[in-house]
C-alpha cells in the first residue's frame, strides 16, 4: 500500500505541474480515455483551478464511441484494434478537435484480469499525447492488478504530457 500512496502523491504533483505549465502557456487540454475510464480527467480536476486548463474529456470505452465521438476510423479499429498506436493517436486528435484545445491525451489498454490478445498481454496500454505540432503514441506493459494498471497508466501519460509541455516551445511565444 505504501507504493500506491507514493504513486498518488506523484500523480497529484504531476497534475499540479501540468496545470502550472498550461497556465503559463495560456493553453488547455482534453482527455480521451478508454481503460482509465476518466481517471486522468479526475486527477486533473482534483487540483483547484482546473477549469482554467481542462476543456473536457470523453470516456470512450466501446469501439463505436471511439468511432462516433472521437473520429477513430473504423478501419483502424478493425485492422489495428482498440489497443494500438493508431487508435490512441486518433483518439487524442479527435479530443483535441472536439474540445478545440491545444493538448489532448488518450489511453487504451487491457487492464485485466482478462482480455489478453496475441501480442497484447494483460497490462498492455497504449497512450498518446497530441498537440498541433505532434501526436506521440507510446506503449507500456504494466504489472499489477486492474487498479494498479489503470493508475500506472494515468501516471505515465501525465508524465509524458508534462515532459512535452516543458520541452516544447509554445506555438505562440516569440523568441527574444
Amino acid at each position: 500500500m505504501t507504493h500506491n500512496m507514493d504513486n498518488e502523491m506523484n500523480i497529484k504533483e504531476l497534475a499540479q505541474e501540468i496545470q502550472k505549465a498550461l497556465l503559463a502557456r495560456g493553453e488547455m487540454m482534453a482527455t480521451a480515455e478508454s481503460l482509465t475510464g476518466g481517471l486522468v480527467a479526475s486527477h486533473i480536476v482534483d487540483i483547484p483551478g482546473s477549469s482554467a486548463i481542462l476543456a473536457g474529456g470523453i470516456v470512450a470505452y466501446q469501439n463505436e464511441v471511439k468511432e462516433s465521438l472521437l473520429g477513430v476510423p473504423h478501419q483502424v479499429l478493425e485492422n489495428e484494434g482498440a489497443v494500438s498506436a493508431e487508435t490512441v493517436k486518433a483518439m487524442a486528435e479527435g479530443a483535441r478537435k472536439k474540445f478545440g484545445c491545444e493538448w489532448a491525451i488518450a489511453t487504451s489498454g487491457i487492464a485485466g484480469p482478462t482480455g489478453a490478445e496475441p501480442g497484447k498481454p494483460v497490462g498492455t496500454v497504449w497512450m498518446a499525447v497530441a498537440n498541433s505540432l505532434q501526436n506521440e503514441a507510446f506503449c507500456k506493459i504494466f504489472e499489477g492488478n486492474r487498479t494498479e494498471v489503470r493508475e500506472k497508466s494515468v501516471y505515465s501519460v501525465l508524465g509524458k504530457l508534462l515532459f512535452l509541455l516543458n520541452n516544447q516551445k509554445s506555438t505562440c511565444t516569440s523568441e527574444h
